[in-house]
Protein backbone atom coordinates (compact mmCIF):
# COMPACT_ATOMS: atom_id res chain seq x y z
CA UNK A 1 0.00 0.00 0.00
CA UNK A 2 1.37 3.64 -0.77
CA UNK A 3 1.43 5.87 1.59
CA UNK A 4 1.59 9.82 1.58
CA UNK A 5 5.12 10.53 2.37
CA UNK A 6 3.95 14.42 4.30
CA UNK A 7 1.81 11.65 6.05
CA UNK A 8 4.42 9.59 8.38
CA UNK A 9 3.02 8.07 11.47
CA UNK A 10 5.37 10.38 13.50
CA UNK A 11 3.73 13.21 11.66
CA UNK A 12 -0.37 11.96 12.81
CA UNK A 13 0.15 10.82 15.77
CA UNK A 14 -4.01 11.13 16.14
CA UNK A 15 -6.54 10.41 13.45
CA UNK A 16 -8.69 12.77 13.80
CA UNK A 17 -9.70 16.30 15.99
CA UNK A 18 -11.80 13.88 18.09
CA UNK A 19 -9.36 11.47 18.79
CA UNK A 20 -6.99 14.96 19.81
CA UNK A 21 -9.38 16.39 21.77
CA UNK A 22 -10.19 12.50 23.12
CA UNK A 23 -6.73 12.39 24.59
CA UNK A 24 -6.33 15.71 25.69
CA UNK A 25 -9.57 15.27 28.22
CA UNK A 26 -7.63 12.16 29.64
CA UNK A 27 -4.87 14.64 30.58
CA UNK A 28 -7.66 17.09 32.19
CA UNK A 29 -6.85 19.61 29.55
CA UNK A 30 -10.79 20.39 28.21
CA UNK A 31 -10.68 21.77 24.59
CA UNK A 32 -13.39 23.24 22.17
CA UNK A 33 -13.84 21.67 18.83
CA UNK A 34 -12.31 24.84 17.22
CA UNK A 35 -8.69 24.32 19.40
CA UNK A 36 -8.93 20.31 18.65
CA UNK A 37 -8.87 20.97 15.39
CA UNK A 38 -5.91 23.49 15.14
CA UNK A 39 -4.28 21.30 17.12
CA UNK A 40 -4.90 18.41 14.89
CA UNK A 41 -3.79 19.97 11.74
CA UNK A 42 -0.70 21.56 13.63
CA UNK A 43 -0.10 18.10 14.15
CA UNK A 44 -1.02 16.57 10.64
CA UNK A 45 0.96 19.48 8.60
CA UNK A 46 3.97 19.71 10.67
CA UNK A 47 3.26 23.25 11.37
CA UNK A 48 3.94 25.25 13.98
CA UNK A 49 1.14 26.45 16.01
CA UNK A 50 1.48 29.52 17.45
CA UNK A 51 -1.80 30.50 20.47
CA UNK A 52 -2.54 34.32 21.90
CA UNK A 53 -4.68 35.00 24.06
CA UNK A 54 -4.91 36.90 27.54
CA UNK A 55 -2.38 35.48 30.36
CA UNK A 56 -4.55 32.39 32.03
CA UNK A 57 -6.39 30.86 29.14
CA UNK A 58 -4.40 27.69 29.34
CA UNK A 59 -1.41 28.36 26.25
CA UNK A 60 0.97 27.05 27.80
CA UNK A 61 -0.93 24.13 29.52
CA UNK A 62 -1.99 22.89 25.70
CA UNK A 63 1.40 22.27 24.99
CA UNK A 64 2.03 20.08 28.44
CA UNK A 65 -0.93 18.31 27.23
CA UNK A 66 -0.11 17.42 23.82
CA UNK A 67 3.22 16.31 25.26
CA UNK A 68 1.31 13.99 28.11
CA UNK A 69 -1.36 13.16 25.12
CA UNK A 70 1.17 12.04 22.81
CA UNK A 71 3.62 10.36 25.76
CA UNK A 72 6.64 12.61 23.83
CA UNK A 73 9.00 14.80 26.59
CA UNK A 74 8.27 18.73 26.42
CA UNK A 75 11.31 20.81 25.75
CA UNK A 76 10.39 24.14 27.25
CA UNK A 77 12.32 27.50 26.02
CA UNK A 78 10.93 30.52 28.09
CA UNK A 79 11.54 34.10 26.39
CA UNK A 80 12.38 37.00 28.10
CA UNK A 81 13.59 40.59 27.19
CA UNK A 82 16.73 39.84 25.50
CA UNK A 83 17.34 36.32 24.78
CA UNK A 84 19.73 35.97 21.80
CA UNK A 85 19.85 32.61 19.20
CA UNK A 86 23.26 30.85 21.63
CA UNK A 87 20.84 30.95 24.76
CA UNK A 88 18.05 28.82 22.98
CA UNK A 89 20.27 26.95 20.83
CA UNK A 90 23.26 25.54 22.24
CA UNK A 91 27.20 26.73 24.34
CA UNK A 92 30.33 25.51 24.96
CA UNK A 93 30.98 23.88 28.67
CA UNK A 94 34.32 26.44 29.30
CA UNK A 95 34.95 25.18 33.02
CA UNK A 96 35.34 21.32 30.97
CA UNK A 97 37.15 22.93 28.53
CA UNK A 98 39.54 24.39 30.47
CA UNK A 99 40.05 21.31 33.02
CA UNK A 100 40.33 19.31 29.65
CA UNK A 101 43.47 21.90 28.46
CA UNK A 102 45.04 21.62 31.44
CA UNK A 103 44.77 17.79 31.44
CA UNK A 104 46.15 18.15 28.23
CA UNK A 105 49.17 20.31 29.78
CA UNK A 106 49.83 17.97 32.65
CA UNK A 107 50.14 15.44 29.86
CA UNK A 108 52.94 16.96 28.61
CA UNK A 109 51.25 16.76 24.94
CA UNK A 110 51.44 13.43 25.05
CA UNK A 111 47.68 12.88 24.62
CA UNK A 112 47.22 15.47 21.74
CA UNK A 113 50.65 15.82 19.27
CA UNK A 114 50.00 19.64 18.72
CA UNK A 115 48.08 23.13 18.73
CA UNK A 116 45.99 22.23 16.46
CA UNK A 117 44.55 18.95 17.51
CA UNK A 118 44.34 20.66 21.18
CA UNK A 119 42.12 23.22 19.77
CA UNK A 120 40.03 20.69 17.32
CA UNK A 121 39.88 18.66 21.06
CA UNK A 122 37.84 21.30 22.80
CA UNK A 123 34.74 21.28 20.15
CA UNK A 124 33.96 18.29 21.23
CA UNK A 125 30.62 16.53 21.50
CA UNK A 126 31.48 15.85 25.43
CA UNK A 127 31.70 19.95 25.54
CA UNK A 128 28.54 20.87 23.81
CA UNK A 129 25.94 22.64 25.93
CA UNK A 130 22.88 21.56 23.97
CA UNK A 131 19.91 24.54 24.91
CA UNK A 132 15.99 23.96 24.27
CA UNK A 133 16.09 24.12 20.09
CA UNK A 134 18.72 21.89 19.72
CA UNK A 135 17.50 19.56 22.00
CA UNK A 136 13.80 19.90 20.31
CA UNK A 137 16.11 18.72 16.69
CA UNK A 138 17.64 16.27 18.17
CA UNK A 139 15.28 14.43 20.86
CA UNK A 140 12.24 14.43 18.47
CA UNK A 141 9.79 13.15 18.45
CA UNK A 142 8.99 16.01 21.44
CA UNK A 143 6.92 19.08 21.94
CA UNK A 144 9.30 22.26 21.73
CA UNK A 145 6.80 24.83 24.09
CA UNK A 146 8.68 28.50 23.29
CA UNK A 147 6.36 30.43 25.76
CA UNK A 148 5.46 34.24 25.70
CA UNK A 149 7.67 34.87 22.71
CA UNK A 150 5.84 38.55 22.44
CA UNK A 151 8.83 38.91 25.09
CA UNK A 152 11.27 38.59 22.83
CA UNK A 153 12.97 40.45 20.08
CA UNK A 154 12.56 40.79 16.17
CA UNK A 155 16.61 39.26 16.07
CA UNK A 156 15.24 36.44 17.91
CA UNK A 157 12.10 35.51 16.22
CA UNK A 158 14.40 36.11 12.78
CA UNK A 159 16.75 33.32 14.22
CA UNK A 160 13.92 31.04 15.12
CA UNK A 161 11.81 31.54 11.91
CA UNK A 162 15.24 29.82 10.37
CA UNK A 163 15.01 27.02 12.42
CA UNK A 164 11.17 26.36 11.58
CA UNK A 165 11.55 26.53 8.36
CA UNK A 166 14.08 24.10 8.14
CA UNK A 167 14.03 22.34 10.97
CA UNK A 168 17.58 21.94 11.35
CA UNK A 169 21.07 24.13 12.66
CA UNK A 170 24.61 24.51 11.57
CA UNK A 171 27.06 24.04 14.70
CA UNK A 172 30.34 25.25 12.86
CA UNK A 173 32.45 22.69 14.70
CA UNK A 174 30.05 19.98 14.41
CA UNK A 175 27.98 20.28 11.27
CA UNK A 176 24.31 20.55 10.61
CA UNK A 177 22.00 18.83 12.97
CA UNK A 178 18.52 18.16 11.56
CA UNK A 179 15.55 16.77 13.07
CA UNK A 180 14.80 13.20 11.92
CA UNK A 181 11.05 13.97 12.90
CA UNK A 182 10.29 17.30 13.41
CA UNK A 183 9.25 18.44 16.65
CA UNK A 184 6.21 19.34 17.56
CA UNK A 185 5.86 23.25 18.25
CA UNK A 186 3.56 25.33 20.50
CA UNK A 187 4.32 28.76 20.48
CA UNK A 188 2.63 31.27 23.02
CA UNK A 189 1.90 35.21 23.04
CA UNK A 190 0.39 37.31 25.83
CA UNK A 191 0.79 39.27 23.22
CA UNK A 192 2.28 42.38 24.32
CA UNK A 193 3.73 42.82 21.17
CA UNK A 194 2.44 41.93 17.58
CA UNK A 195 4.35 38.72 16.19
CA UNK A 196 5.94 39.72 13.35
CA UNK A 197 3.53 38.28 10.11
CA UNK A 198 6.71 36.05 8.50
CA UNK A 199 6.47 33.97 11.71
CA UNK A 200 3.06 34.18 11.68
CA UNK A 201 2.62 33.04 8.06
CA UNK A 202 4.78 29.89 9.19
CA UNK A 203 2.40 28.88 11.81
CA UNK A 204 -0.94 27.69 12.13
CA UNK A 205 -2.84 30.45 14.54
CA UNK A 206 -5.85 30.09 17.44
CA UNK A 207 -6.76 33.09 19.56
CA UNK A 208 -7.61 31.08 23.22
CA UNK A 209 -10.37 32.42 24.68
CA UNK A 210 -11.24 31.60 28.41
CA UNK A 211 -13.84 29.14 28.81
CA UNK A 212 -17.31 29.31 29.04
CA UNK A 213 -18.71 28.75 32.27
CA UNK A 214 -20.00 25.30 31.96
CA UNK A 215 -16.57 24.03 30.71
CA UNK A 216 -14.61 25.59 33.13
CA UNK A 217 -16.78 24.09 35.58
CA UNK A 218 -15.98 20.86 33.67
CA UNK A 219 -12.11 21.73 34.11
CA UNK A 220 -12.31 22.63 37.54
CA UNK A 221 -14.17 18.86 38.03
CA UNK A 222 -11.78 16.88 36.23
CA UNK A 223 -8.42 19.00 37.58
CA UNK A 224 -9.22 19.00 40.97
CA UNK A 225 -12.14 16.28 41.27
CA UNK A 226 -12.24 16.76 45.60
CA UNK A 227 -14.02 20.19 44.47
CA UNK A 228 -17.86 19.60 44.70
CA UNK A 229 -20.04 20.35 41.53
CA UNK A 230 -21.63 22.55 43.80
CA UNK A 231 -18.65 24.52 44.80
CA UNK A 232 -16.47 24.45 41.73
CA UNK A 233 -19.96 25.97 40.12
CA UNK A 234 -19.93 28.87 42.39
CA UNK A 235 -16.10 29.80 42.37
CA UNK A 236 -16.68 29.74 38.52
CA UNK A 237 -19.63 31.79 38.68
CA UNK A 238 -17.69 34.29 40.70
CA UNK A 239 -14.19 34.07 38.69
CA UNK A 240 -16.51 34.89 35.24
CA UNK A 241 -17.85 37.77 36.97
CA UNK A 242 -14.57 39.08 37.99
CA UNK A 243 -13.41 39.13 34.63
CA UNK A 244 -15.99 41.04 33.07
CA UNK A 245 -15.55 43.45 35.97
CA UNK A 246 -13.98 47.01 35.03
CA UNK A 247 -10.63 47.96 36.82
CA UNK A 248 -8.86 44.88 37.83
CA UNK A 249 -5.39 45.22 36.75
CA UNK A 250 -5.42 41.27 36.38
CA UNK A 251 -8.29 39.48 35.94
CA UNK A 252 -7.80 35.79 36.98
CA UNK A 253 -6.95 32.69 34.37
CA UNK A 254 -8.29 29.27 34.70
CA UNK A 255 -5.03 28.42 36.89
CA UNK A 256 -6.05 30.62 39.29
CA UNK A 257 -9.93 29.17 39.40
CA UNK A 258 -8.49 25.84 40.34
CA UNK A 259 -5.90 27.31 43.08
CA UNK A 260 -9.23 29.06 44.49
CA UNK A 261 -11.37 25.85 44.22
CA UNK A 262 -8.65 24.21 46.13
CA UNK A 263 -8.06 26.72 48.91
CA UNK A 264 -11.50 26.16 49.64
CA UNK A 265 -12.15 22.37 49.71
CA UNK A 266 -8.58 22.77 51.71
CA UNK A 267 -10.71 24.75 53.89
CA UNK A 268 -13.57 22.62 54.00
CA UNK A 269 -16.02 25.32 52.60
CA UNK A 270 -18.79 23.35 51.33
CA UNK A 271 -20.04 26.42 49.50
CA UNK A 272 -18.79 29.94 48.81
CA UNK A 273 -20.29 32.91 50.96
CA UNK A 274 -19.03 36.42 51.52
CA UNK A 275 -16.61 36.00 54.43
CA UNK A 276 -14.95 32.54 52.60
CA UNK A 277 -14.45 34.27 49.70
CA UNK A 278 -12.66 37.30 51.00
CA UNK A 279 -10.32 35.64 53.71
CA UNK A 280 -9.17 33.31 50.14
CA UNK A 281 -9.28 36.12 47.85
CA UNK A 282 -5.18 35.87 47.76
CA UNK A 283 -5.83 32.56 45.66
CA UNK A 284 -7.27 34.19 43.25
CA UNK A 285 -6.27 37.94 43.07
CA UNK A 286 -2.83 39.13 43.00
CA UNK A 287 -2.70 42.97 43.44
CA UNK A 288 -3.92 44.96 46.56
CA UNK A 289 -6.25 47.31 44.57
CA UNK A 290 -7.98 44.49 43.16
CA UNK A 291 -8.26 43.06 46.28
CA UNK A 292 -9.18 46.13 47.56
CA UNK A 293 -12.27 46.65 44.68
CA UNK A 294 -13.26 42.48 44.66
CA UNK A 295 -14.03 43.45 48.65
CA UNK A 296 -15.92 46.03 48.13
CA UNK A 297 -17.96 44.25 45.50
CA UNK A 298 -18.51 40.46 47.05
CA UNK A 299 -21.84 40.59 47.90
CA UNK A 300 -23.60 42.05 45.01
CA UNK A 301 -21.55 39.28 43.04
CA UNK A 302 -22.31 36.60 45.19
CA UNK A 303 -25.88 37.43 45.32
CA UNK A 304 -26.03 38.31 41.43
Amino acid sequence: MQTDPGRTPESVPVGSPEELAKRLGRTGYLCDDSLATIGYLALSMRRPLLLEGEPGTGKTALAEAFAEALEIPLIRLQCYEGIDAGQALYDWDFPRQILHLRALEAAGGGAVSDAAAAEESLFDERFLLARPVLRALRESPAVLLVDEIDRADDEFEAFLLEVLSTYQVTIPELGTISAGTPPVVVLTSNRTREVHDALKRRCLYHWVEHPGLDREVAIVRSRAPEVSETLARQVVTLVQRLRSAEGLLKPPGVAETLDWARALEALGAGELDVETAAATLGAVVKYREDAQRVRQALDRMLAG
